[in-house]
């Protein structure tokens, strides 16, 4: 039999055991802190999915159109996070204006979107992360980055959400996790005793290799990676112990975990989370109600995740990114909410990221069907980010030359 067969026809790990697929496949190779790659730059992209409210995000408050066009959405003057003399965040946003106000560590672009915008949450969801416009769209944005610069990467998934589009096309394909105890070798056994002989089993063929290039020698030394590599990663929140508190959420809880996986250093250089529940066309809410407890998730969380890396040294490493598929319309609808438009803020964070407001704010006055004009292409925020964080050619990601915008400090 030759390799090729027996990777097709067989487990890597047989004998009635399991782990992650993708430990199987790629042995994952973990580097150690002081490796080459251990201690690279890191992109963790939030999504917020649903479409998120741009204008109730980043709000014009000293705007009087924008109180005429939202009677019961808008937020009072008084309650906003003031970020400039006028523009602000969500009240909802309190600890991420900290990190705007008191750590310069937040970049607001405004306006971002891209030529005529799809309104289906499915197409536009899959322009963004395939970051083209294509009828058919097969790979996306971030895996074709892993291609030209392979790294380990990580979707950190909620229950059984599958990996995203972005992330496909990656060389190996990028594994769904939702906590640590997924690496865990698992076996079949109905005993503990039965477990620790199936792993004496699985170690003792790993232990068989002569160094040799034959099947056999092949399977243990992949076997043997794979086994070391999963009780590594399974090893790593053991001993964990946050320099800043997580609230006791879905979101923060997943960004805890990437917290884990960075600072044990094991070379993963991309991960991508998601957030649901942003279609908000009824009971939207104003400074408070549901979108209000969307944004005050995701303001504890990445605050708490990017101050808990921040005290272990790695702030410099880091930068977030959020986006969703298209923003909403600027005015309210008959049932208290918003209907799916265009032309969103991204925020990206770091302590590298150029602080403040990138681009003018969308007119409230000059719209298009309804919809806030966009004026950044989102293709430009991914660009800085693959040439000027990640360091890979973004025409060749992208497809297209796209100029980068100025999103990140000057060295």
């Amino acid at each position: 039999m030759i390799r090729r067969d027996f990777l097709a026809q067989s487990s890597l790990l047989g004998f009635g055991a399991s782990v992650p697929t993708f430990l199987g496949q790629s042995a994952l190779a973990a580097r150690t802190a002081d490796q080459p790659g251990a201690k690279d730059t890191i992109l963790v992209v939030v999504q917020l999915t649903g479409g998120n409210d741009g204008l109730n995000t980043v709000i014009p408050f000293k705007n009087e159109t924008y109180y005429k066009i939202r009677p019961t959405l808008a937020i009072k003057k008084d309650e906003v996070k003031k970020l400039t003399d006028d523009l602000g965040f969500h009240p909802a946003m309190h600890e991420l204006t900290k990190l705007y106000t008191d750590d310069s560590a937040v970049c607001v672009v405004q306006g971002v979107g891209y030529p005529n915008p799809n309104q289906s949450h499915f197409r536009s969801m899959d322009i963004w992360h395939a970051a083209s416009t294509a009828e058919n769209l097969t790979d996306g944005w971030l895996g074709r980055t892993l291609k030209a610069q392979p790294a380990p990467a990580f979707h950190l998934a909620a229950g059984n959400e599958t990996s995203p589009l972005a992330l496909t096309g990656a060389p190996v394909r990028v594994p769904s996790v939702a906590s640590l105890d997924d690496f865990k070798l698992k076996t079949a056994a109905a005993s503990g005793a039965d477990g620790v002989a199936q792993k004496g089993v699985i170690t003792g063929v790993a232990d068989t290799s002569s160094g040799g290039n034959g099947l056999l020698d092949f399977v243990s030394r992949t076997q043997m990676n794979t086994y070391a590599s999963s009780e590594k990663l399974a090893a790593l929140g053991k001993n964990y112990t946050p320099k800043m508190p997580y609230p006791n959420t879905a979101l923060a809880n997943r960004l805890k975990l990437a917290a884990q996986l960075i600072d044990g250093g094991i070379g993963a250089r991309i991960f991508y989370v998601a957030l649901d529940g942003f279609d908000t066309h009824s009971g939207q809410g104003g400074a408070t109600g549901a979108h209000a407890d969307l944004w005050r998730q995701v303001s504890e969380g990445v605050s708490a995740f990017y101050r808990d890396l921040a005290g272990r040294g790695h702030k410099d490493r880091l930068c977030i990114m959020t986006f969703s598929e298209f923003g909403r319309r600027a005015h309210e609808n008959g049932s208290k909410g918003t209907d799916h438009g265009s032309g969103a803020p991204m925020l990206l964070l770091g302590g590298k990221v150029k602080p403040g407001i990138v681009g003018e704010h969308p007119s409230l006055t000059k719209l298009e069907d309804g919809n806030l004009v966009h004026s950044t292409d989102f293709r430009r925020v991914y660009a800085a980010v693959l040439e000027q964080w990640l360091g890979v050619d973004s025409k060749s990601v992208l497809g297209a030359q796209f100029k980068p915008v100025e999103v990140f400090a000057k060295k």
